[in-house]
């Protein structure tokens, strides 16, 4: 069992930036791979980006490619995610989970990871 809690959601205007923290206890935290997935009202939730199980690669939606970082601190049991240059289209419910069967952090479908935290709201004004 892993528990996740995100944290660093808000209010920005467009252009701002925002930082994300996904805390993990529970299971070994360090062991899995670990995503980033919004969604936003009537669409389907989406993936943002996802890393390794130790940190050592990362991957981005196309559509926040050039504006996210993702980076994981495993002493801490903490992911993290950086958005800059926001848009009013990135406004969604921001999720972190985490994926136990694969380690490498390639997997973008929601099916794919077992375990989710609750949220964080994120609203873009323009």
């Amino acid at each position: 069992q892993v528990q996740l809690v995100e944290s660093g959601g808000g209010l920005v205007q467009a252009g701002g930036s925002l930082s994300f923290s996904c805390a993990a206890s529970g299971d070994t935290f360090s062991r899995y791979a670990t995503g980033w997935f919004r969604q936003s009202p009537e669409k389907e939730r989406e993936f943002v980006a996802a890393i390794s199980w130790n940190g050592g690669w990362a991957y981005n939606a196309d559509s926040v490619r050039g504006r996210v970082t993702i980076s994981r601190d495993n002493a801490k049991n903490t992911v993290f995610l950086q958005m800059n240059s926001l848009k009013p289209e990135d406004t969604a419910v921001y999720y972190c989970a985490v994926d136990v069967t694969d380690l490498s952090g390639s997997a973008t479908r929601p099916a794919d990871y077992e375990y989710w935290g609750q949220g964080t709201q994120v609203t873009v004004s323009s």
